[in-house]
């Protein structure tokens, strides 16, 4: 249905980063999430969700003047989803500092999740930056290529600053528009290769309904989709990275992770939610045993 024509609306946790948070702890990871709200009742609103959702908020700030970013979401499913975005003037995430962070916690962190979002403006940029050094590719340093054109200037801005993170990661995650912004290659082997050669240890193109490709310096792998009727596609691939963040972790074989990945995702498409809809291990274990062997 248009915006125009709704009458009642449902509020709900959003953001992909805060997502992923939301997928890995909802398998049983201890997780925390780096952003920044407005001093407004979303900005209240979004520390609760976390609480509520076993997330750590500590690192969550407060922008002393900026609003709490929201979005609405049109929804025509099985595949157009129109989202319309409040980031205006800024929003307050694009204002975290290098001030904000605990460069020993992240240091420190067995995994840690950068997206593209946070490459989009400045000081968020810089402070993405200064988190992937701290790490020193550590293992599990992971950077979601997550682009939203609409938050750049230009396309070749995005590709040069992606490759700035891609650098410094050891895994780099990423959908088939994504790995061609990064790389200018629209092949997902060739792609992934050239995301290996910048220093990824694993680079992982999202197919959508082709599946996904996985590549490491010796192996490379192409896991199936999980079928299902889709509901609502937006944060389908947070719920991917959720329960990547929780394969890398527990050190299982890298098609299991890819196909409880992608059992996550397929579950959360066929709700409505996006980190309310985060499965728990439960789901995913049934849904796979479901699935007819190919």
């Amino acid at each position: 249905m248009p915006l125009a024509e709704v009458r009642t609306f449902a509020k709900s946790l959003g953001g992909s980063p805060t997502n992923v948070a939301v997928g890995a702890a909802r398998l049983g990871r201890r997780t925390a999430v780096i952003t920044k709200v407005g001093r407004d009742g979303f900005g209240d609103y979004v520390r609760t969700a976390l609480a509520s959702f076993g997330v750590d908020a500590r690192w969550v700030g407060t922008d002393p003047t900026l609003r709490t970013p929201i979005v609405f979401c049109e929804i025509y499913p099985p595949d157009n989803f129109p989202v319309l975005f409040y980031r205006e003037p800024k929003a307050p995430d694009m204002n975290i500092t290098v001030a904000d962070l605990d460069l020993a916690a992240i240091a420190a962190a067995p995994l840690f999740w950068t997206t593209g979002t946070g490459l989009s403006d400045e000081p968020s940029r810089g402070t993405t930056l200064a988190a992937l050094d701290a790490r020193r590719r550590r293992d599990h340093t992971i950077h979601d290529l997550d682009y939203r054109h609409h938050l750049w200037r230009s396309r070749d801005e995005a590709r040069r600053w992606s490759l700035e993170a891609v650098r410094r990661a050891t895994v780099v995650v990423g959908n088939t528009e994504e790995v061609e912004m990064a790389t200018g290659l629209q092949e997902p082997r060739a792609a992934a290769a050239a995301l290996l050669g910048l220093g990824a240890s694993l680079a992982i193109v999202k197919r959508g309904h082709e599946g996904v490709y996985a590549r490491t310096a010796r192996d490379e792998l192409t896991v199936p989709p999980v079928q299902t009727r889709v509901l609502n596609g937006l944060g389908a691939g947070d719920a991917f990275g959720g329960a990547l963040c929780h394969g890398l972790l527990a050190g299982w074989p890298l098609r299991q992770t890819l196909e409880v990945a992608n059992a996550a995702g397929a579950i959360v498409a066929s709700r409505l939610a996006c980190a309310d809809a985060m499965p728990t291990s439960a789901e995913i274990d049934a849904l796979l045993a479901r699935r007819v062997p190919t």
